[in-house]
């Protein structure tokens, strides 16, 4: 006997909800006709479905998406960069305590104590004429980010083989949830091909068709909701093999408006405003933003940043305001629409050449106007980067906070996290530097301005 078996994949959602009912509207109705057929499907999510630069995901800390889930009727999920290291230990820890599916992650551990009871290393699915399908999770190892809040991740790939050999003795089948990224798929496929199918996410990669990699079966389905991917294997019972295994994707802006689609997205607006809108602070003036240059806005900042981390000096991108901040009563509401962003604060340690060779780099005209997405930026436009207590005269010599710079001598500079992993200034990557967890930029303005203004 042939069997076939499907598995519907999302990935990389971001809390983009706009296509999520039609989305989950199509696969319900794929899913009854192929259970019509005799056919098993099933339902899987490879992480990063929170964000909390979505004020309805920030309003239930994340309790709203798994809601979501559940009542999408999901089988599995593993947890992404955006579960795993933008909310706090105990927030993580609960998550998922009402979640009515599986949750496979791999090589996450708590610090402190017994992982939580949700949180499985791995999972046996079992289809309507028994074929046994393992499905094995990992997430990418941000080790820093986990550590501070105290969590250990572990080598993915490593852990990944180790399951795969383990669960081969016990399952017809083995399947991968990764969210690690293109790279690391190709070379677990490439370490290990007794893995049938490696469900990708986390770099937003697109394979409209899959990709074969040793014979492993590589899917990308992009990110925000853009698609909806259907895997399809065929299991041959009499030889115990896989004789084919194809994916599709379909491109949910061209589903079906799902009839109640505009006013679920606006009621979703509506709850997270209940949630989020008591006032915290009044102001008696506005706060200006500019993009281009110091404002208003970033010199308040720039007085947070200092009091908070107690730096020798500052940098920050002035695109990370997305409005001004008003006058009047100011709520958790707005402070989340100006820096609606998951960043955090970090101090890096580095010399005073080191720091000249930065402030020079920073003076780049090209980023002011790039049109960032990823690392943490969810704004329009980068802007210009700012510096505050370093200074450069016509001579070229650095001044910090009015003190000719030492070059041998260590600064701390306070910034963002999104600096530090390598795209702008790589050798931030190998600094001495301390992650300020698991407070974003926005919940610690919020505390300096209510204790500056009340």
């Amino acid at each position: 006997m042939r069997e076939i078996i499907h598995f519907f994949h999302t990935n990389d959602l971001h809390s983009h909800f706009t296509y999520w009912k039609r989305s989950q509207s199509f696969i319900q109705m794929q899913r009854k006709m192929l259970s019509d057929r005799g056919e098993t499907s099933f339902l899987v999510d490879l992480g990063d479905h929170i964000d909390r630069s979505n004020l309805y995901t920030e309003a239930t800390l994340g309790k709203g998406n798994i809601k979501m889930l559940n009542e999408a009727q999901y089988d599995v999920v593993t947890i992404g960069n955006n579960e795993g290291i933008t909310l706090p230990y105990d927030v993580l820890f609960h998550l998922y305590d009402d979640a009515e599916f599986e949750v496979v992650v791999g090589n996450l551990y708590s610090q402190f104590e017994e992982n939580p009871r949700w949180m499985k290393p791995y999972t046996i699915l079992t289809t309507r004429y028994g074929t046994k399908i393992a499905v094995i999770a990992a997430t990418a190892q941000f080790d820093l980010f986990y550590k501070e809040l105290g969590w250990e991740v572990t080598t993915p790939r490593a852990e990944l083989i180790k399951l795969a050999f383990e669960l081969k003795k016990h399952a017809n089948i083995i399947i991968c949830m990764s969210h690690l990224g293109i790279t690391e798929d190709e070379l677990l496929a490439q370490e290990c091909p007794i893995i049938d199918v490696i469900f990708g996410s986390h770099t937003h990669h697109v394979f409209e068709q899959g990709r074969l990699e040793n014979n492993v079966l590589l899917t990308g389905g992009g990110k925000f909701g853009q698609y909806i991917g259907q895997l399809e294997m065929e299991y041959d019972h009499s030889t115990q093999s896989l004789t084919a295994k194809k994916d599709c994707l379909y491109e949910n802006a061209l589903l079906p408006e799902v009839e109640d689609e505009g006013e679920w997205l606006i009621q979703l607006q509506k709850e997270a405003k209940l949630i989020l809108d008591e006032p915290v602070f009044t102001l008696t003036k506005s706060y200006n933003k500019e993009w281009f240059h110091r404002s208003q806005l970033s010199n308040l900042f720039a007085e947070c940043m200092y009091d908070y981390t107690k730096a020798d000096c500052l940098m920050f991108n002035a695109g990370i305001f997305v409005d001004k901040l008003p006058k009047g009563q100011i709520s958790t509401y707005d402070i989340h629409k100006i820096l609606p962003h998951p960043i955090n604060i970090c101090v890096v340690q580095i010399t005073g050449s080191e720091l000249k060779e930065i402030f020079l780099q920073s003076e780049n005209e090209e980023w002011s106007r790039l049109e960032l997405k990823g690392l943490g930026f969810r704004g329009n436009i980068f802007g210009k980067i700012l510096n505050y207590g370093i200074e450069i005269t016509k001579q070229r010599e650095l001044f910090i906070n009015g003190h000719l710079m030492e070059s041998d001598k260590v600064y701390r500079l306070a910034t963002l996290d999104l600096f530090t992993f390598g795209y702008f200034f790589p050798s931030f990557k190998y600094a001495k530097k301390e992650y300020y967890l698991p407070d974003f930029i926005r919940d610690v303005f919020k505390s300096y301005c209510m204790k500056k203004f009340q």
